[in-house]
């Protein structure tokens, strides 16, 4: 081999290390780029009501395990224990309340999970094509709810709602942007225009 080529191949190796390391990053050096889920119900602090679908599942005992909803009392009836009140409860304590029913004379350290199957339904009344009561989606916006009632009427006011929170003790109606998100329960009032 020549001198010539020894550099040539020098040069080259040298080239393609600078490169490679030049166009080399670590993972650490990559900016970091947070996720932010935004979850409309956090099952911790949602407030089960009249119309909510629930699972219980009581571990190892399948008969005292299913599928309730809650009536217009705010109760379920459970066999054995009878009558549960759940309206106003979180699922937390709904799961303590039927464990504390179930012991000691039914099951000594019972197991119990709830799960929200279904959320109680919306109502959307006003400037409308079908003002009635439709079954909650998790995240929907009110533009989605008045999209699913057949969207609005030409008389309707269109940049906000109306809106009833099932949670508020007054039932004071308030006025919400079409892009906040429905809770369940919720009465939503389109209002109509006036030209």
């Amino acid at each position: 081999m020549n001198q010539n080529s020894v550099k040539s191949i020098l040069l080259l190796l040298f080239a393609s290390t600078l490169c490679s390391a030049a166009f080399s990053i670590k993972a650490a050096d990559l900016p970091t780029i947070e996720h932010q889920t935004s979850k409309t119900y956090d099952t911790e602090e949602y407030k089960l009501g009249a119309g909510d679908q629930i699972r219980i599942t009581v571990f190892n005992q399948q008969e005292l395990s299913g599928d309730y909803s809650i009536n217009g009392g705010g109760q379920i009836a459970l066999p054995l224990i009878g009558d549960i009140y759940a309206k106003d409860l979180t699922v937390k304590q709904v799961e303590q309340a039927i464990a504390n029913k179930l012991k000691p004379d039914y099951l000594l350290n019972p197991k119990v999970n709830v799960q929200v199957l279904n959320y109680r339904p919306f109502y959307i009344l006003g400037e409308v094509k079908g003002p009635q009561s439709y079954p909650y989606v998790d995240g929907m916006t009110y533009r989605n709810a008045v999209a699913i009632a057949g969207g609005f009427t030409y008389r309707a006011k269109e940049d906000h709602v109306m809106v009833i929170r099932m949670k508020d003790p007054k039932k004071q109606e308030i006025k919400l942007d079409m892009d906040e998100k429905v809770m369940p329960g919720d009465i939503i009032h389109v209002e109509e225009r006036f030209f």
